[in-house]
């Protein structure tokens, strides 16, 4: 019996879940220091997700993919992460890519854009811009009419797989006066003339990932149009609720890495003649870890098989991505101080969890945010209920 609580999966999930271990311990972990070390992105971890099937294990089977749900997707994405949080990294920028195509696109979209994603060439998400990233109706990027298509213009910044990726989901203002009800979302390929990437972030964490700007000055033709005109600010915000539980589990792997970092070096460790877990300082740590751990996997996996079930997981997913990023916080904190001086040097293991969980409580959408999109909520419940 383990300490943190297991979910039950199906058969399918388990299948995929023991997959992205194997694969894990033999491929991802072991290059995770050299990505970090190196900044480099890892083409060969790219391979090795295509050839497994990972790049369209969410993806419907229709247009080449795995057909596989959100539950088993979440179990993959945090098993991957205990071993190389890049590669979970990774897979969350690529479903995030591809869910404004799911939600929205067009049957021949659908069937390009996804079938290319399965085989590696993936989509990215382009909404932040460097003056926009909370507050998405602020965006200044524009696309205007411009014969029988659209002439987009500006910059767009933070994005997933940057660089790396072949094709952008691009939200433009299509009505400026209109703010968020004024936005649109288009095709771009990043080898068109007029799509320019020429800054990629030099960052704290997740170092095997890559993330860029892209700058675009160039027509598409009405057909890279994703769904109705001014209609994608409620889009985006329909994929992030899909991306914050996908975040919740890249968190929740970092979360049980860290931790089995902190209990085997508090078990093997030994001050004074004893195991520092024998220290209450250090054990009563390690309980309250496995504790929130569990939780935040409980509501995990609640969150994800809501969604499966067709519910709104609008304060679910916030919930699940505040909480279980801020436990992978307390977690990597935790594994530092356990390992002491070791654990605030390269290239330990708990050093490089520290500076990889940062982000997560940042990227899609700040736990300011979560707490934000909760508080309106509470507050709607309250006021629904006096009238």
């Amino acid at each position: 019996m383990t300490v943190i609580w297991k979910p039950t999966l199906d058969e399918a999930a388990a299948k995929w879940q023991s997959l992205a271990d194997r694969l894990g311990r033999e491929r991802f972990g072991p290059l995770a220091e050299e990505l970090d070390r190196e900044q480099r992105y890892p083409w060969e971890t790219i391979e090795a997700l295509v050839e497994h099937k990972f790049t369209g294990l969410f993806l419907p089977r229709d247009y080449g993919g795995q057909g596989q749900n959100l539950v088993t997707t979440v179990a993959a994405v945090e098993t991957l992460g205990t071993h190389c949080s890049s590669t979970a990294a990774i897979m969350c920028a690529y479903q995030l890519g591809a869910f404004p195509i799911l939600l929205a696109g067009t049957e021949q979209q659908k069937d390009f854009y996804l079938r290319e994603m399965t085989q590696g060439r993936a989509t990215s998400f382009a909404l932040s811009e460097r003056g926009a990233g909370s507050d998405a109706a602020a965006i200044e990027a524009t696309a205007t009419r411009e014969g029988d298509g659209w002439r987009l213009r500006g910059e767009k910044y933070w994005i997933g797989n940057g660089g790396a990726s072949r094709y952008y989901v691009v939200f433009a203002k299509t009505d400026p006066a209109a703010g968020g009800r004024g936005i649109s979302a288009f095709m771009v390929d990043k080898e068109q003339p007029g799509a320019v990437i020429d800054e990629l972030s030099d960052k704290m964490g997740i170092r095997g990932t890559q993330t860029s700007n892209l700058k675009v000055d160039l027509v598409v033709p009405d057909s890279a149009r994703i769904g109705d005109v001014h209609r994608a600010l409620r889009l985006a915000l329909q994929t992030l609720n899909v991306g914050r539980i996908m975040v919740g589990a890249q968190s929740l792997g970092l979360a049980l890495a860290a931790y089995r970092e902190a209990s085997r070096r508090a078990v093997e460790r030994k001050t004074f003649g004893h195991p520092i877990i024998e220290n209450q300082g250090i054990g009563f740590r390690l309980a309250d870890m496995a504790t929130e751990i569990s939780a935040a996997r409980l509501m995990l996996y609640e969150a994800a098989r809501v969604y499966d079930q067709g519910g709104d997981v609008s304060n679910l997913g916030a919930m699940a991505k505040l909480f279980c990023s801020e436990v992978a916080h307390r977690a990597a904190d935790a594994a530092v101080q356990i390992w002491g001086g070791l654990g605030y040097c390269k290239p330990t293991v708990a050093e490089r969890l520290y500076r990889d969980q940062r982000i997560l409580e940042i990227y899609e959408g700040s736990s300011e945010i979560q707490r934000l999109v909760l508080a309106r909520s509470v507050r709607k419940e309250v006021e629904d209920q006096a009238s």
